[in-house]
């Protein structure tokens, strides 16, 4: 499903024009992202969880030649299901 089939989707379920569900489903994800920016966790009861995901530095190798790097560390959204959702 694309963003705009989303985006059409939250317009019919809400019976609203489709630029006021765009609205919507883009301040959701402003405020989603500001949100796991600053740290925070976001919880759905039943739906699942929003949160920042650490990994730390690592050696990895280049598949071609089979040197060494160095994988510098990270953080990213992570999302886990909740109840409702696990075991579709």
């Amino acid at each position: 499903m694309t963003k705009a089939e989303f985006v059409a989707a939250v317009a019919e379920e809400l019976d609203v024009p489709k630029n006021v569900a765009a609205e919507t489903v883009a301040a959701f994800i402003k405020v989603t992202t500001e949100l796991l920016k600053a740290g925070d966790k976001i919880t759905f009861p039943g739906f699942g969880t929003f949160a920042v995901s650490a990994r730390a530095a690592r050696i990895g190798r280049n598949p071609q030649t089979g040197a060494e790097l160095k994988i510098a560390a990270s953080k990213s959204g992570k999302f886990t299901a909740g109840k409702d959702l696990k075991g579709l």
